[in-house]
């Protein structure tokens, strides 16, 4: 899509600082971090949010849950633990129409996380 941000960073368009990649998804460093390590885990095909997946989207999505563990390992975080957050819609603070992974942590997180 061409107006989307994620895919104009996917595509190269845009440079982001990517520390992972593979042929389903890519990791870069969230520019306004919220943890000591957030990272966003962002599939190369565009789907805008996780209400418009269907069964055919499976495999993608578990290429990004993989890709998040691959990425936490990396990171340091696989010993003293890290979270997953998924945002869907407005209301969950989705700003970005593409779906996308935060991996975060390197610090001890608090809950509820709203």
């Amino acid at each position: 899509m061409n107006d989307c941000l994620f895919c104009r960073m996917v595509s190269g368009e845009i440079p982001c600082d990517t520390i992972y990649a593979d042929d389903d998804v890519i990791a870069i460093r969230d520019i306004n971090p919220q943890a000591p390590v957030h990272v966003l885990l962002i599939p190369r095909r565009h789907i805008a949010s996780t209400a418009e997946l269907t069964t055919g989207d499976a495999g993608l999505m578990g290429a990004l849950c993989l890709a998040a563990t691959n990425v936490a390992a990396a990171e340091g975080l696989a010993e003293k633990g890290y979270r997953w957050v998924v945002n869907c819609g407005r209301e969950a603070c989705q700003t970005v129409p593409h779906i996308h992974l935060h991996l975060l942590g390197g610090r001890e997180l608090g809950w509820p996380p709203g």
